[in-house]
């Protein structure tokens, strides 16, 4: 499976996508997410690209429903990847279309990232 959620600690969920990013395999993540927001969960969420090839090509990318119900439900989001994927991966977590601050890190610096997560 190309994605992955784990809650760990508190209000962190890991996300693990790995491969191509299938719209159907971001669907069953964003269902996860939206029953446990739904349950009181304020999410802080890390993103691990993991031998990331893409996304799904040709696929509705547009509808965003998930972005809009939920937008200012999720805290903080930290995305772990290949700088080759800095620009589309900010893109599609929403920078500028959110108040959560979004911030990527190269695979160095996964540490990094997760104490930044969890500052509030």
């Amino acid at each position: 499976m190309p994605a992955s959620i784990q809650h760990e600690a508190s209000d962190v969920y890991v996300l693990r996508i790995s491969g191509t990013l299938t719209k159907s395999d971001l669907g069953g993540v964003q269902d996860y997410a939206a029953r446990e927001i739904k349950n009181g969960a304020k999410p802080r969420i890390l993103v691990m690209l993991e031998d990331f090839e893409g996304f799904e090509r040709g696929a509705a990318w547009g509808e965003l429903e998930f972005l809009f119900t939920h937008i200012n439900d999720i805290t903080k989001i930290a995305i772990v990847g290949s700088p080759r994927w800095e620009a589309d991966a900010l893109a599609f977590a929403g920078v500028g279309s959110r108040r959560a601050p979004v911030k990527y890190f190269p695979p160095a610096k996964s540490e990094e990232a997760w104490d930044w997560l969890e500052q509030k």
